[in-house]
């Protein structure tokens, strides 16, 4: 059933500061109960949409390409601006045919065997920022080590040289969010603009001058026999650059916020009672940094007895279907050994986040610096929080580590 009361309509899911300065959980909880399908109102010269809070009503959209699109936009605040400019060329906002073909394309270089040694990189850079961090006794988490782990490894595959990364850092940071409470949407379609067109020159660079990265692979690539436009290309590292960095670094941040005051789950990772591979998942599960995607009805639908119309906005919300008690038990504590744990960081079906092996070896090897070089730690200043209606986590941690001097002795 869809429900309009005004105490659901006080809360504004297009307004960046909802997230940042009101608890949800409420919220949620309720919509879950009372209103799985809700339409949320038109607000601030913004239309109204839809709002999926169930966690199996969200996987039945991600099933369903048939009645569902996300090549008008897959994130609210590109389908309340009438689409994205990427529909049909970058990935994940394109479907059918065209998107199963670039998915096979970029699974070549995104498997698990491919990236086996990506994967030992990502142990050594990792492990070298924890022993500094722990050595020099504290840093601001998310900028000295999240920051740097996810930029380093994605840049690499696509070839960016390493003097433009923190540049690229900066960009990405501000084309999805802020950390200020004074969001510029123009600020962050510059930054947008700004990844777009230095995707482009590295495109014409490695036009010029191929190598054995990404970039290049997709330049030689084609789809039914017609090769990558240079806009292709350009569209889908920009794609990749935003995912491989957003849900690892904001996952990575929240953990480490997280376990400083979760004594006894940390307890669990140090004395290795838990699997990491399990302690990954639920640090996914609990951070959800990607809050929604969203999609477009294209043929008339029906769910919970409310009709879906051609045109209207769907939008899917991991922050409420991952803590759905409908499929977790104790959805509000944070477990490591939560097993089975189907959470939708990575979304589900034919969207399934193509680069979510390489987020999964990130997490983990943090997971293992953090238990290996450490005895503990706390945090040291406040907690700043970024400001979207998409991604949620926090743009600076300062913390300070206790260091495990046989743990740091040991040569990896």
């Amino acid at each position: 059933m869809s429900v309009r009361t005004s105490a659901l309509d006080t809360v504004d899911l297009g307004d960046p500061s909802t997230f940042a300065d009101r608890d949800l959980d409420g919220f949620w909880r309720t919509l879950r109960d009372t209103a799985p399908v809700y339409w949320h109102p038109p607000a601030d010269g913004r239309r109204g949409f839809w709002v999926l809070s169930r966690h199996d009503d969200i996987m039945a959209v991600y099933r369903d390409n048939v009645n569902f699109t996300s090549e008008r936009g897959n994130v609210l605040v590109t389908l309340l601006e009438g689409g994205d400019a990427g529909a049909g060329r970058m990935l994940a906002v394109t479907d059918g045919h065209r998107h199963h073909a670039l998915r096979k394309i970029l699974q070549r270089v995104l498997s698990p065997r491919v990236l086996d040694q990506v994967a030992r990189t990502v142990r050594t850079n990792t492990r070298r920022l924890m022993r500094e961090a722990v050595e020099s006794g504290g840093c601001d988490f998310a900028q000295d080590i999240a920051g740097r782990i996810p930029m380093t490894t994605i840049s690499n595959l696509l070839g960016v040289p390493e003097q433009d990364r923190d540049f690229l850092l900066s960009l990405t940071r501000a084309a999805l969010s802020t950390d200020h409470e004074d969001v510029d949407e123009v600020e962050s379609e510059m930054a947008r603009n700004e990844l777009l067109m230095y995707f482009m020159d590295l495109v014409e660079e490695r036009r010029e001058s191929p190598g054995d990265d990404v970039i290049s692979m997709l330049i030689a690539s084609s789809i039914d026999g017609v090769p990558l436009s240079d806009e292709d290309v350009m569209l889908n590292c920009y794609s990749l650059i935003i995912g491989g960095d957003e849900t690892s670094r904001l996952t990575m941040i929240d953990c480490v916020h997280t376990l400083a005051d979760e004594h006894e789950q940390w307890q669990r990772l140090k004395e290795g009672t838990v699997a990491i591979d399990t302690a990954v998942d639920e640090v996914l599960r609990w951070a959800s940094p990607t809050m929604h995607f969203g999609r477009s009805v294209v043929h008339e639908s029906e769910l919970h007895g409310v009709r879906l119309r051609p045109g209207e906005i769907v939008t899917l919300w991991h922050a409420s279907g991952n803590r759905d008690e409908r499929v977790f038990a104790r959805p509000g504590a944070f477990d490591l050994g939560r097993a089975p744990n189907k959470h939708l960081a990575f979304g589900y079906g034919p969207h399934f986040c193509v680069g979510s092996y390489l987020a999964k070896v990130e997490i983990a090897e943090l997971l293992m610096a953090v238990r290996d070089f450490t005895t503990g730690f706390e945090r040291t200043g406040e907690a700043q929080r970024i400001r979207s209606t998409f991604l949620t986590g926090f743009s600076s941690l300062p913390v300070r580590f206790w260091p495990d001097h046989s743990g740091l002795k040991e040569v990896d």
